[in-house]
C-alpha cells in the first residue's frame, strides 16, 4: 500500500487522534477510583493529609478529563468525515452503543464533576463522597459501553446483514456481551489503574526524592505500589486469557504478534526478530522452542496457523508493527510486576521512602504504563487489518469517497492543533506536580514537609493498620 493512499492516511489520521484519546481517559479511570479511596480514608481516619493529597490530584484529574472529552468530538467527526461507509453500515449496532455511553456515562460524570471540583464546602462531606463515588463508576460505564463497541468490531455477533450491506442488530445481548468483551473489559481496566499508579508513584518518589512534601508522597508511593503487588501480577493472568481468546476467535492475528509464517505444532516462542512480509518469514528470530504452544494454546504440541494459512489480501499489512508493539507491551508488564517485587524488598528493609536508587528507578519507569497502553492498541487494532469489522467488512468498504490531500490536510492540521491544545495541557500538568499540594497547619506537628518527625504508617493508617 502506497503511503500517499487516501485509505492508509486516513487510518493514520485515526491512529493518531485516538492515541492522544486513549491515554486521558485511562488516567481519569484510574485516578478517579484513587480518589475515591483517599476521599474514603479521609472520611474513616478524618486525617486531613487525605483531603490535601485528594484536592491536589483533583486538578490533574481534571485536566485530564478535559482533554479526554476535547479529543473524543474529534474522533467522533471522523466517523462522518473519513469512515463514512462505516457509519452507514454499521451504525445500527454502534450507534446505540455509543450513545448509551454518553447517556449512562458522560452526562453522570460531567454532572457530578462540578461538584467534586467546587462543593467541598457547599455539600456535606458524605454528599461529597458520594460525588467522587458516582464519577468513578461513571468512568468505569463509559469504558464498559466503549470497550463493548470495541469488540464487537473484533467479535461480530448478534446480528444480520442485508442485500443492502448494512447491519442489523438481532440479539442485544450477545452485540453487547459479545465473545471477547469480557477480556477486553477487565484488560483495560486493570491497564489505566496501572497507568494511574505508576504516575502517582513518579510523582510521589520525586518529591521525595527533592524532600517536598513527604509525608503526603509516603501515602502516595505506598497506595501506588500496593497497586503494583496487586495488580500487575492480575494483569498477567487476563491478558492470558485475552490471548486464548484471541487465539479462538482472530487466529490471524495471533499468526502476525507471533511473526508466523508457517502452521506448526509445538510452537516455538519467537522472543525477538523481524518478520519480513515479502519474504514471508521472520529474519534475525530468537527462539524458544515449544514456549509458543505452551502460552498461546497451554499444550506444547498445539497446532498454532501460521499467516501463510490465509491468502495475503487477508493478513494484516503491518505484521513487524504487531510484532514488536505486542512486545513492547508485554515488556512494560513484566518491568511493572518487577517494581512489585522490589517494592516488597523495600518494604521489607524498612527503605521504601529512603531507597534513592528505588525512588529514581519509580521516576523513570513511571510513564511506561502510557507506552503499554498505546502499544496494546496498535497491537489491537493492526492485527485486526485488513478488516474494520472481523471477517466480515474491510477497511477499504469503510472509507469515504475522500482525496489524499482532503487527507493529508486534514492530518497536518491535527498534528499542529494537537501539539498546541495537549502540549498546553500537559505543560500545565507539570506544573501543578511543580507546584505542589496544598498543605494545613496540621503539618507543623511533624516538622515542614514532614522532615523532622516523617508521618509513620501507623500514623497514615491510624485504624487500619
Amino acid at each position: 500500500m502506497e503511503l500517499l493512499d487516501p485509505v492508509l492516511l486516513s487510518r493514520i489520521q485515526f491512529a493518531f487522534v485516538i492515541s492522544f484519546h486513549i491515554i486521558f481517559p485511562s488516567l481519569t479511570i484510574g485516578l478517579a477510583s484513587f480518589l475515591a479511596v483517599l476521599e474514603g480514608l479521609w472520611l474513616k481516619t478524618k486525617h486531613p493529609i487525605y483531603k490535601e493529597i485528594y484536592k491536589f490530584w483533583i486538578k490533574i484529574f481534571a485536566v485530564c478529563f478535559g482533554l479526554g472529552v476535547v479529543s473524543g468530538v474529534v474522533m467522533s467527526y471522523q466517523f462522518g468525515m473519513n469512515w463514512s461507509g462505516f457509519s452507514t453500515k454499521v451504525g445500527n449496532v454502534l450507534g446505540p452503543l455509543l450513545s448509551f455511553e454518553v447517556l449512562t456515562a458522560f452526562f453522570l460524570e460531567a454532572s457530578f464533576l462540578g461538584i467534586m471540583l467546587f462543593a467541598w464546602d457547599r455539600v456535606s462531606p458524605k454528599v461529597h463522597f458520594i460525588s467522587t463515588l458516582v464519577v468513578t463508576i461513571g468512568t468505569i460505564i463509559s469504558a464498559f459501553w466503549i470497550l463493548s463497541a470495541n469488540s464487537w468490531m473484533h467479535t461480530p455477533v448478534g446480528f444480520t446483514m442485508k442485500e443492502d450491506g448494512v447491519f442489523y442488530p438481532t440479539d442485544w445481548m450477545e452485540i453487547i456481551f459479545n465473545p471477547s468483551f469480557p477480556y477486553r473489559f477487565f484488560h483495560m481496566l486493570t491497564a489505566a489503574y496501572l497507568t494511574t499508579s505508576f504516575i502517582v508513584a513518579g510523582v510521589a518518589a520525586w518529591y521525595l526524592l527533592k524532600g517536598r512534601y513527604t509525608s503526603h508522597a509516603r501515602i502516595m508511593l505506598t497506595m501506588a505500589m500496593l497497586m503494583a503487588i496487586l495488580v500487575a501480577p492480575m494483569q498477567i493472568m487476563i491478558g492470558d486469557m485475552h490471548g486464548l481468546n484471541t487465539l479462538e476467535h482472530q487466529p490471524a492475528k495471533i499468526a502476525a504478534i507471533e511473526g508466523l509464517w508457517e502452521t506448526e505444532k509445538g510452537a516455538g516462542l519467537k522472543l525477538f526478530g523481524w518478520p519480513d512480509q515479502e519474504k514471508e518469514e521472520t529474519l534475525y528470530s530468537i527462539e524458544i522452542p515449544k514456549l509458543g504452544s505452551i502460552i498461546l494454546a497451554h499444550d506444547i504440541d498445539a497446532e498454532i496457523k501460521g499467516l501463510k494459512h490465509w491468502p495475503k489480501e487477508q493478513r494484516t499489512d503491518g505484521v513487524a508493527l504487531v510484532f514488536w508493539c505486542f512486545r513492547i507491551m508485554v515488556g512494560v508488564g513484566l518491568i511493572m510486576s518487577l517494581t512489585g517485587v522490589l517494592a516488597i524488598i523495600q518494604f521489607a528493609r524498612k527503605k521504601i521512602f529512603t531507597s534513592k536508587p528505588f525512588l529514581k528507578w519509580c521516576i523513570m519507569v513511571s510513564p511506561l504504563g502510557i507506552l503499554a497502553i498505546l502499544c496494546g492498541w496498535i497491537t489491537t487494532e493492526v492485527g485486526r487489518q485488513p478488516y474494520v469489522v472481523y471477517g466480515v467488512m474491510k477497511t477499504i468498504e469503510a472509507h469515504s469517497p475522500v482525496t489524499v490531500e482532503q487527507v493529508l490536510i486534514a492530518l497536518i492540521a491535527f498534528f499542529v492543533v494537537y501539539a498546541f491544545v495537549f502540549g498546553a495541557g500537559v505543560y500545565y500538568i507539570f506544573k501543578l506536580i511543580s507546584k505542589g499540594v496544598k498543605i494545613g497547619d496540621w503539618i507543623e506537628m511533624y516538622g515542614k514537609h514532614g522532615q523532622k518527625h516523617p508521618i509513620s504508617i501507623a500514623d497514615i493508617f491510624p485504624k487500619t493498620f
